[in-house]
């Protein structure tokens, strides 16, 4: 989830073969198969949902993916934890949410991957899907819970067990938004939901359009206030270079690109792509290595501000530019030039997250004075109109706010809110406890749903006591169920 589009929430899977109930293998599943990925196993099943929970005139269905790792579980009525979803391959997410992984035993769970419809193999109208407006229409929140719901309410009728198990349902980014909705909308299938980096309030009128931005260049003050001051003069030195075709000839041979730069069009789409590469790098601001949009060592931040750390100025600046974005997309150093046309996140969502940002998923993005990006505004007509030419469809800006009722959530319980404020999503999310059973966790060191990943040596003491204050928490929501057998 890079940007104003690109959501990305998640982390990481692992362990052995499983066997699960023969019932799970009905034909209404279809064909299960273990599936190994960094040590993590599970099984993958698929359920036949229906495209329109909410009308009954269309009975088309398609098959929604899941996973389902029973290894770790207390067969007489242990706890289900569910993660919801979100806007890509339900694997990749599953592969970044180690916390589920490493907390299994411990709680002895049976873990559960939804996939969100429309995204990896739960497509509802193969090919012709993202060729016929008509066809998405049921690309949202709501149809996705009503899909959670329901597979629920499958698993704990077909295997033996779980008819009494509790279910909390965990999330990452707009995942994480979908588990804190899930536990809003339908508080008796799950008892509690873990929300981390989930923006909720990132939408018309909860908060500043400029918010996001601001905090991603907070994060990179911590780095380097010298590093924020160069990127905040980049764009006037580029347009600068850029005005002249010689110019813009320097800047093609001196970041590696794969395309030359021919138009001012060509200048504006390679200045979005070094802010979506400062957007990226905080968001994923880990205190390890990790591959999670790319390759990329402890703490990146820090290590792109050093080509950046000193004043810099004309093409002094754009050598330091280049090597700063040249950690974020040529960490490993096998690119052979640099495409502008890549963005690390936008695989993740295929065409999916598009249709829903231009639907009710609006999320207004702008930058003020004070941020290091180049200042921008938010005009929803223009917006409207792009997404118009795009899906013949007109977003509504309110319709999140009035679905899931805004700030005025103090009437619901049993949800975390974990918040990395190294994140950019941060400014979007719910940052102070609402009350006793809707708790805020703040990461002060924290990037994008750290707390989610699966444990490191290398954690930092802030995310070590936020895991700990979550489990905690849950304990005391499985404790306030009936008691386990066996």
């Amino acid at each position: 989830m890079a940007m104003n589009y690109a959501l990305v929430p998640l982390l990481c899977c692992i362990s052995i073969a499983v066997a699960l109930y023969p019932r799970l293998l009905s034909p209404r599943n279809g064909n299960a198969k273990a599936s190994l990925t960094n040590g993590y196993s599970y099984e993958t099943f698929y359920l036949v949902q229906q495209v329109d929970h909410f009308g009954f005139n269309n009975e088309d269905t398609f098959k929604q993916r899941y996973l389902i790792a029973s290894q770790f579980w207390n067969h007489h009525g242990g706890p289900i934890f569910f993660y919801t979803g979100n806007e890509g391959d339900i694997t990749w997410f599953c592969n970044n949410t180690g916390f589920m992984w490493d907390i299994a035993p411990e709680f002895r769970a049976l873990l559960v991957f939804a996939e969100h419809r429309y995204y990896g193999s739960s497509i509802p109208y193969g090919s012709q899907t993202f060729k016929d407006p008509s066809k998405l229409n049921y690309l949202t929140s709501e149809q996705a819970l009503a899909d959670f719901a329901v597979l629920i309410r499958y698993l704990k009728s077909s295997i033996p067990g779980t008819s009494d198990s509790p279910v909390v349902a965990f999330g990452g980014s707009y995942g994480g938004m979908l588990s804190a909705w899930m536990r809003m909308k339908y508080p008796g299938t799950v008892i509690g939901a873990l929300a981390a980096s989930a923006p909720v309030w990132d939408f018309t009128g909860l908060t500043p359009c400029s918010a996001v931005m601001n905090t991603t260049t907070q994060s990179y003050l911590r780095a380097s206030p010298q590093c924020v001051d160069n990127i905040r003069q980049s764009w006037s030195t580029i347009d600068k270079i850029a005005a002249t075709v010689d110019g813009r000839n320097y800047i093609y041979n001196i970041f590696h690109l794969c395309s030359p730069l021919k138009t001012t069009g060509d200048v504006a789409k390679f200045k979005a792509w070094l802010s979506s590469a400062w957007f990226d790098l905080a968001m994923v601001n880990y205190p390890y290595p990790a591959s999670f949009l790319e390759p990329l060592p402890a703490w990146p931040v820090k290590v792109a501000c050093s080509p950046l750390g000193s004043p810099l100025q004309d093409k002094l600046l754009m050598q330091g530019l280049y090597k700063a974005v040249n950690i974020y997309f040529n960490y490993t150093g096998q690119a052979k030039c640099l495409n502008t046309s890549q963005d690390a996140t936008a695989s993740l969502g295929d065409a999916g997250w598009g249709y829903q940002a231009c639907t009710e998923m609006v999320m207004p993005s702008c930058v003020d004075s004070s941020s290091m990006f180049e200042p921008t505004t938010w005009n929803f007509t223009s917006y409207s109109d792009s997404c118009y030419s795009s899906y013949k469809m007109r977003p509504r800006q309110h319709w999140v706010t009035t679905q899931y009722s805004g700030k005025n959530i103090g009437d619901t319980s049993n949800i975390i809110f974990s918040n990395g404020l190294l994140d950019p999503w941060s400014a979007g999310g719910v940052l102070n406890s609402l009350s006793d059973s809707l708790v805020a966790i703040q990461i002060p060191d924290g990037a994008h749903h750290l707390d989610l990943r699966a444990a490191d040596k290398d954690d930092t003491d802030y995310v070590k006591a936020a895991r700990t204050q979550e489990k905690n928490i849950i304990r005391f929501w499985l404790n306030s169920q009936k008691p386990l057998k066996g």
